[in-house]
C-alpha cells in the first residue's frame, strides 16, 4: 500500500461483501419461489424479495466502485486522499441508507418504480453521498496537480452517474412518461456511464497487471467514451417498447446498443497480447483472472446475449420475458460485479499482510465456481425464456400456465445458482479470513503521508 489513506477502501469493500451475500440470499429465495408451494408467501412474497435482490445489486456494486476509486485515485494521483473523515462519513451514511431501505422494503415502504424503488428520503441521502464522494475525489486530484486519462475517464463516469440519477427524484403520474424517464437513469447507468467506470478500472488494472503501455490503454479509453456518448445514449431506445415513442427509435436502439462493449473487449485483447509478447507476469494472477474474465464475460453477456435479442424483430417477442433476465444477469455480472471483484483482489494483498499475492486455492475455486454457476444460470434463463416466448406469445398461453410448463428450467436455475452461491461464499470467506493491517510501503510511496494523528507529513522521495 503506497498511501495510508488507501486503507479506507478496505471498509468499503467489507460492506460491499456483506451486501453481496445478502443480495445472493434474496436472489435464491426469489428463484426458489418458482418451484412450488411457497411457505413464505405472506412473509416474503416475490415482489419483496425481487426488489431487495435488484436494489442490493446496485448498492453493493456502487459501494465496491467507491472503495475501488478510493484505492485507485491516490495511487494514480500520487497523493493521500483529501479527507479520510469525509470518506468514512460517506460510508456511514451510505450503509445506513442501504440497510434502512432493505428494512423498508420488508414493510412495503417503497415507490413501486421498478429498479428505482427507493423512497425520496433515501434518494436524497444517495445524492448527498455522491456529492461528498465526488468532492473528496475531485479535491484529491486537484491538490495533487497530477491528472491521468485513466482517472479522468473514471471520474467523468462517476460524475455523469450522479447527474443521471436526478431523473429518479422525479415522480410522474403518467406511467408512460415514468417508464421513459426511468430508462434515462437505469439504462444510461448500466449501459452508458458505468461502462466508463468499468473502463477506468480495467485500464488501471491492465496497466499494472500486464505491463501494457499506458498511452495505448488510454487511447482505448477515448474509444470507450465515444461509444458511451454515441452507442450508450442512442442504445437506450431498445427499451422503448410500448411507451409511445416513434417507431424509428427501435432499430436505432437495437443497432447502437450492440456496439457498447466492443472497446472494452478490444482493450483487454490488446493488453493480453502485449503481456504474452513481453513475457511479463504480475504475481497477482488471481486479479488478472478477474480482470480478463470481466472483459470476456462482458463480451458474452452484454455483447453476444444483448445482440441476440436487441434487434426489433426479435425484441418484440422477447421483451420483458426471462430472455431479458438472461441478458441482465450475465451482462451485469461480467461488466460490473467482476471488475469490482478484480479491484478487490488486486488491492487486498496490500491491506491484509499474510495473504499470498498470487491468490489462494480458495480464491481460484471461487472464481471458477462463480463463472460456472453464472453460465449455468444464464443457460437456465435462456431455455426458460425461449419456452416462455413460444408458449405465451406464439401459442397465446396464459402467464401462469406457461410458468408451470417451464418449471423444470427453474430447478436448473436453483442448482446452478447454488453453485454460484458457493463461489461467492468462498470469495467472502477469503476476504475476511485475513485481518487487515494497513502498512505503508515507504520505499514505493513518495510524497505526503497521513500520520497517526491524521495530519499530513512529508516523506522524502
Amino acid at each position: 500500500m503506497r498511501y495510508r489513506s488507501q486503507s479506507v477502501a478496505y471498509w468499503y469493500f467489507a460492506v460491499a461483501m456483506v451486501l453481496f451475500g445478502l443480495q445472493l440470499v434474496f436472489g435464491l429465495l426469489s428463484a426458489a419461489k418458482y418451484l412450488g408451494p411457497d411457505p413464505l408467501l405472506y412473509i416474503l412474497p416475490f415482489d419483496v424479495t425481487k426488489v431487495i435482490h435488484t436494489n442490493l445489486l446496485i448498492v453493493w456494486v456502487l459501494t465496491g466502485f467507491m472503495g475501488a476509486t478510493y484505492w485507485m485515485v491516490p495511487d494514480e494521483s500520487r497523493t493521500e486522499l483529501y479527507s479520510v473523515r469525509l470518506a468514512y462519513l460517506q460510508l456511514l451514511l451510505w450503509t445506513l441508507m442501504g440497510l434502512t431501505a432493505v428494512v423498508g422494503y420488508l414493510f412495503r415502504y417503497g415507490t413501486g418504480n421498478k429498479l428505482l424503488e427507493q423512497p425520496l428520503p433515501h434518494k436524497i441521502v444517495i445524492v448527498l453521498c455522491m456529492l461528498i464522494f465526488l468532492y473528496n475525489i475531485g479535491m484529491t486530484i486537484w491538490k495533487s496537480g497530477r491528472f491521468t486519462t485513466t482517472e479522468g475517464v473514471l471520474v467523468l463516469g462517476l460524475g455523469l452517474a450522479a447527474v443521471l440519477y436526478l431523473p429518479a427524484l422525479l415522480e410522474f403520474e403518467n406511467y408512460t412518461v415514468a417508464i421513459f424517464y426511468r430508462w434515462w437513469t437505469i439504462h444510461l447507468w448500466v449501459e452508458g456511464v458505468w461502462e466508463m467506470i468499468q473502463g477506468g478500472f480495467l485500464a488501471y488494472l491492465l496497466i499494472r497487471l500486464s505491463g501494457a503501455d499506458r498511452e495505448v490503454m488510454e487511447k482505448w479509453l477515448y474509444v470507450i467514451v465515444g461509444l458511451v456518448f454515441i452507442a450508450g445514449i442512442l442504445g437506450t431506445a431498445h427499451h422503448y417498447y410500448w411507451v409511445g415513442v416513434p417507431a424509428y427509435w427501435l432499430p436505432i436502439g437495437g443497432i447502437f446498443s450492440a456496439l457498447e462493449p466492443l472497446a472494452l473487449v478490444g482493450m483487454a485483447i490488446y493488453a493480453y497480447s502485449a503481456m504474452r509478447r513481453s513475457g511479463l507476469s504480475h504475481p497477482n494472477t488471481l486479479a488478472l483472472h478477474w480482470t480478463l474474465g470481466s472483459a470476456v464475460f462482458t463480451l458474452f453477456g452484454a455483447g453476444l446475449l444483448g445482440l441476440a435479442h436487441t434487434f426489433p424483430d426479435v425484441n418484440k417477442w422477447t421483451h420483458g420475458t426471462l430472455i431479458t433476465a438472461m441478458h441482465g444477469h450475465a451482462a451485469f455480472y461480467g461488466a460490473y460485479a467482476m471488475i469490482t471483484l478484480a479491484m478487490i483482489s488486486f488491492a487486498l494483498p496490500a491491506m491484509t499482510p499474510g495473504r499470498s499475492e498470487q491468490g489462494s486455492s480458495i480464491g481460484y475455486w471461487s472464481f471458477w465456481l462463480q463463472i460456472g454457476g453464472m453460465f449455468g444460470m444464464t443457460l437456465s434463463f435462456a431455455t426458460a425464456g425461449i419456452g416462455q416466448v413460444y408458449l405465451e406469445r406464439i401459442l397465446g398461453m396464459g402467464y401462469l400456465d406457461a410458468q408451470l410448463k417451464i418449471q423444470v428450467h427453474f430447478v436448473m436455475l436453483v442448482v446452478t445458482g447454488a453453485i454460484f452461491a458457493v463461489g461467492v461464499g468462498l470469495f467472502i470467506y477469503d476476504f475476511f479470513r485475513h485481518a487487515p493491517r494497513f502498512e505503508v510501503d515507504d520505499a514505493s510511496a513518495p510524497g505526503p503521508r497521513v500520520g497517526s494523528a491524521g495530519a499530513a507529513t512529508s516523506v522524502p522521495a
